[in-house]
C-alpha cells in the first residue's frame, strides 16, 4: 500500500510539473486565489450560503413584500477597454465597469441586483493584477448591494497574449412583476430625460483607440485640449451605476428606461419604444463632452454614426410623463434631451 501511495504521489508531482511547463501553473492559480476570501466576503449578506470556493454559489433570496417575484439575468464583458488597462497597468477599475454595466442592464427592467459571478481568462494569472481586478468587482458589488458569490479563473497559454486577460460577468436580480418596466405605457407627448455618463463607459473603444492612438498618434499620457485628465485616465473612467438613483424614485414615475451602451442612443432607445412611437432627440439639449468631439474630428466620423457607436455623454435615458419631467429630472440630476412622438419605433436625431 505504501509503495502504491508513493508511486501515485510521484506521478502527481510529475504531472503538475508537465502542466506548468505547458503554461498552466495550477499551484500559482491556487496561491493567487487564496487571498480573495476577505474581499469577496465583504459583499455577502445573510442570503449567501456555503463557503467561498465551492462548486456553486448559493443564495437564499428574501422575496417578502413581493406579490410576483421575477428573476432577471444578464451577461456582459468589458470589451477592448481592457486594452487601455493593459497599456496603463491600471487594473482596479475594469472590474467595477463590468459589475456596474450588468447592474444597469437589469435596472432598466426595474430589477435590483441579487448576486454576481465573474470569469477571468488569462495567458497567466498575475497575482497583483488578479487582486486589483477582484478589488474592482468587490467594490462595485458592495456599493451596488450585490453579492459576489462565485467566479472562474482560467489560465490558457496560446489563447491570450502575455500580460492580457478577458473579463465576463453574469448578474441575477429580481423585480416584482407589477413593477416591471417594459415601455408599454410610453405615449406620444412623454419626455425623455438623460442621465450623464462618466465617459465612454464600456463601448466604442475599438473606434476610439483606432482614432486617438493610431490615426492621431496620441499618447495615453497626453492631455489633449479640452480634457482635464490624461487620455488614459479619461478612457478608464468608471462606468456609472444608475440603479440606486432610479430605485429611489416612487413607483409609477418612470415609464421606460434605456441603458445607452453599444449602439448608442440610436439602437438602445428603440428597445423600449412601442411600435407606434418614435424618440426624437434634441442633440443640442446637452453639452457633449470634449472627448467625443476629439474622436469625431480626429477620425472624420459621421455625426450620426457617433450617436450609434458612443453614448455621447448620456448613459441612461429615462422616459416620463411631461407633468413629471421636472420632478424626476431634479431627483435624478438629469435633463430633458427629447420627446416621444407618434411614429414607428425609431430614434430621430435633431441636429
Amino acid at each position: 500500500m505504501a509503495k502504491n501511495s508513493s508511486s501515485s504521489n510521484s506521478r502527481s508531482t510529475k504531472k503538475k510539473k508537465a502542466y506548468a511547463a505547458a503554461g498552466v501553473d495550477v499551484d500559482l492559480g491556487n496561491r493567487v486565489k487564496s487571498g480573495i476570501q476577505a474581499l469577496v466576503k465583504g459583499t455577502h449578506g445573510p442570503e449567501v450560503l456555503g463557503r467561498i470556493g465551492g462548486f456553486g454559489g448559493m443564495f437564499r433570496p428574501n422575496f417578502r413584500g413581493m406579490k410576483d417575484p421575477v428573476l432577471v439575468s444578464s451577461v456582459d464583458g468589458v470589451g477592448t477597454k481592457l486594452k487601455i488597462a493593459f497599456a496603463t497597468g491600471k487594473h482596479d477599475t475594469v472590474g467595477q465597469d463590468l459589475v456596474n454595466h450588468c447592474i444597469n442592464d437589469i435596472a432598466v427592467i426595474g430589477a435590483k441586483p441579487l448576486f454576481f459571478l465573474d470569469y477571468i481568462g488569462a495567458e497567466r494569472l498575475e497575482p497583483e493584477v488578479f487582486r486589483d481586478i477582484l478589488k474592482g468587482f468587490a467594490k462595485a458589488c458592495k456599493a451596488g448591494g450585490c453579492a459576489l458569490v462565485g467566479g472562474e479563473t482560467a489560465q490558457m497559454p496560446g489563447m491570450y497574449q502575455r500580460g492580457e486577460y478577458d473579463l465576463a460577468g453574469t448578474i441575477v436580480g429580481v423585480v416584482d412583476r407589477p413593477k416591471l418596466l417594459d415601455g408599454k405605457q410610453i405615449r406620444a407627448g412623454d419626455v425623455i430625460l438623460g442621465m450623464a455618463s462618466s465617459g465612454l463607459h464600456t463601448n466604442g473603444y475599438s473606434l476610439a483607440r483606432s482614432v486617438l492612438l493610431d490615426r492621431m498618434g496620441l499618447s495615453l499620457k497626453s492631455k489633449p485640449k479640452g480634457l482635464t485628465r490624461t487620455l488614459g485616465e479619461e478612457l478608464l473612467r468608471v462606468h456609472v451605476n444608475y440603479q440606486p438613483a432610479l430605485a429611489s424614485l416612487p413607483h409609477g414615475l418612470v415609464k421606460g428606461l434605456a441603458h445607452i451602451t453599444g449602439g448608442g442612443l440610436l439602437d438602445n432607445l428603440p428597445r423600449v419604444l412601442p411600435s407606434t412611437c418614435d424618440a426624437v432627440i434634441d442633440t443640442h439639449s446637452w453639452k457633449v463632452p470634449a472627448l467625443y468631439t476629439i474622436i469625431q474630428e480626429g477620425g472624420s466620423v459621421d455625426r450620426e454614426e457617433m450617436y450609434q457607436v458612443f453614448n455621447m455623454g448620456i448613459g441612461m435615458a429615462v422616459v416620463v410623463r411631461a407633468k413629471d419631467a421636472v420632478e424626476v429630472a431634479k431627483r435624478l440630476k438629469a435633463k430633458p434631451i427629447g420627446r416621444i412622438a407618434k411614429g414607428s419605433g425609431v430614434v430621430k436625431l435633431e441636429f
